[in-house]
């Protein structure tokens, strides 16, 4: 993306991109699924597949985070994914089942890191290939097979 891109990202986006989404129902338990983000992290890491919504036409990815820490304590957002690399979060949750809704703006993924769940979830699970899943059921997919199909992980080929 070139300097001019990255100042003139409301130019270049879709109507429909530039509106900050309401956020979902706040999650319930049965709807988690957990995912694995790395070796360095202690939290245990969330997707409300209630939650998950592919916007394929707009190369996004939108659904609520659980972060939860090893006290039990749990952080919850509402946030959206870009397949080029880029994240947002829409809404925080609060303790009493509420969303405060203070959007950022996009920002960039690191490259390479081991602690960041959407850059996890870019090149694991929603982004294979860099293009969007398709379907909320292809993302439930991914998630509950560890990983998209069409990512290479050592499960997925046979080493013979």
């Amino acid at each position: 993306m070139s300097d001019w891109e990255r100042a003139n990202r409301d130019l270049l986006a879709p109507p429909e991109a530039t509106t900050t989404p309401a956020p979902p129902p706040y999650p319930r338990r049965d709807d988690l699924i957990e995912f694995y983000v790395g070796p360095t992290t202690s939290f245990r890491y969330f997707i409300d597949s209630a939650s998950l919504n592919a916007l394929w036409k707009q190369g996004e990815i939108r659904y609520v985070l659980v972060a939860r820490s090893p006290s039990g304590v749990d952080n919850v957002s509402f946030e959206g994914l870009r397949c080029a690399g880029q994240s947002r979060i829409f809404a925080t949750g609060n303790t009493d089942g509420t969303w405060s809704v203070r959007p950022t703006e996009w920002r960039d993924l690191p490259r390479q890191s081991d602690v960041n769940a959407a850059a996890r979830l870019r090149r694991q699970y929603f982004c294979p290939h860099n293009d969007p899943i398709q379907s909320k059921a292809e993302g439930i997919d991914a998630l509950r097979r560890g990983g998209h199909p069409m990512v290479w992980l050592p499960e997925n080929y046979d080493r013979r």
